[in-house]
């Protein structure tokens, strides 16, 4: 098999990129924009030892599941993987995804699994968008999103993910900028001003932020910029964002007010959050409430219980809980997010939470042996590399009743669970919930208990 080779495949897996998995002389080859059932004749593109990737030129026999994508960029643009995936399809393979990954990974048989909770309907989710913006070929300044593992930017003032108001203040800016002659960052040189347009939308109260990101110090006729956002219902909060640095990094560390307020605020169920430009808060709200019932509920709380809450950010989970048990105690890295977290504990009249700021693998250690801290529940909700070694080897020694652990990734989670299964804890419960339509990502609660309880 070599590169250019014309073969046939059928698709039967996609991989955690998206790409649709078929075999070949016993090969495994990876095909973009192919959809599981899909039977494909694709031109080898690349040969590595024991797999290789082909692009699909033609299909032959579609998938009964595949669909026509709602979005005319979805192939270009980098976000939606699955959008041609029908939804029973998309939370069939979540499901399968996660079985999967604990089963071969992380050793278990009998996987105590509950059905995924998929959304209403998986368009229209996302509370936060973040637009790059810059000129195409033709010169006209645009904004959209990055095509898959490039910087080239795909036009695209309407994501059928995100808010529809998003079109209206993307519409309003690049007008500004041509009107003003302003210019759009250009990585390649580091020069030009506005970077990224970054907007969030509180769902439940309808507020809305603008955050412009740009390479200087200003917003030339600001003004006038500011008088034709504030003509949209619910705008709330209008700023800059300063980013002078030469990085990918999109936000960067100061920030300039220029209306309003420097925060919108949002709910999720009846816990209210205070949410700034800087501020880690779930893109998706309604599942999140959704997300965090079940975490809730496997926590089985009464009322008389310390919980610790792991990789808390603003808070999110430790108010839900804090509702519950006698006294939460939150850990994250983010001064800022623990700032907000605090902020939004008062919001809600909770005087139950208390939150520190550090590295989980440090903070728990330390005040494990030095103040003998205990918990019965620890809740944890790591990045996507799952928890530190030193956090799994605390969490063993203090011996919780209960461990929930909210996952991004089965296969950190699958790891991770073996570790404490092997280590005096048994798999009780195990939920996906689907948080990201249109993308291959899944979050999973999962309920852990003390055997010797």
């Amino acid at each position: 098999m070599k590169k250019d080779d014309i073969i046939e495949l059928k698709i039967e897996d996609l991989s955690s990129e998206g790409l649709g998995v078929g075999h070949s002389g016993g090969i495994a080859f990876f095909v973009k924009d192919t959809v599981i059932g899909d039977t494909v004749e694709a031109r080898v593109m690349k040969m590595k030892k024991t797999y290789g990737y082909a692009r699909a030129m033609r299909i032959l026999e579609p998938s009964p599941d595949r669909i026509v994508p709602p979005c005319p960029v979805a192939r270009q643009c980098g976000g939606c993987q699955i959008q041609a995936m029908s939804y029973s399809a998309q939370l069939h393979f979540k499901q399968n995804k996660v079985c999967s990954n604990l089963e071969r990974i992380g050793g278990f048989t009998n996987l105590p699994m509950e059905p995924v909770i998929g959304m209403d309907t998986p368009f229209r989710y996302r509370n936060k968008a973040q637009f790059p913006v810059g000129r195409a070929r033709d010169g006209k300044i645009v904004a959209g999103f990055y095509a898959g593992r490039t910087h080239s930017i795909i036009a695209c003032r309407d994501c059928l993910l995100g808010a529809e108001v998003n079109e209206k203040i993307l519409q309003t800016v690049l007008n500004h900028m041509e009107k003003y002659r302003i210019e759009p960052y250009d990585e390649a040189t580091g020069k030009g001003l506005i970077r990224h347009i970054m907007t969030r939308v509180g769902f439940a109260t309808g507020q809305i932020m603008v955050c412009i990101v740009i390479n200087g110090k200003k917003l030339p006729a600001h003004e006038q910029l500011v008088r034709a956002l504030v003509e949209l219902p619910g705008m709330t909060s209008i700023t800059l964002n300063i980013n002078r640095e030469k990085t990918n990094v999109i936000m960067g560390r100061k920030q300039v007010l220029l209306w309003g307020q420097e925060y919108i605020e949002d709910t999720i169920g009846d816990v209210r959050f205070r949410i700034s430009p800087l501020s880690f808060y779930q893109v998706n709200p309604r599942q999140t409430e959704k997300l965090y019932g079940k975490a809730l509920e496997y926590a089985g709380l009464t009322g008389e219980e310390t919980v610790w809450d792991l990789y808390c950010g603003i808070g999110t989970i430790s108010l839900f809980l804090a509702r519950k048990a006698k006294r939460v105690c939150g850990v994250e890295i983010v001064p800022e997010a623990i700032r907000d977290a605090r902020q939004n504990a008062r919001l809600n009249g909770i005087d139950n939470a208390e939150f520190f700021v550090g590295k989980a693998e440090e903070v728990l250690p330390e005040k494990y042996q030095k103040e003998n801290i205990s918990a019965d529940v620890i809740v944890v909700d790591p990045p996507r590399k799952g928890c530190e070694q030193s956090v799994l080897e605390t969490m063993i020694r203090m011996a919780p009743k209960r461990i929930v652990y909210v996952s991004c990734d089965s296969a950190t989670l699958a790891r991770d669970l073996k570790y404490l299964c092997a280590n005096g804890y048994e798999l009780k419960r195990v939920c996906p919930v689907d948080m990201f339509g249109n993308s291959v990502h899944v979050e999973t609660v999962v309920g852990l208990q003390r055997k010797d309880t």
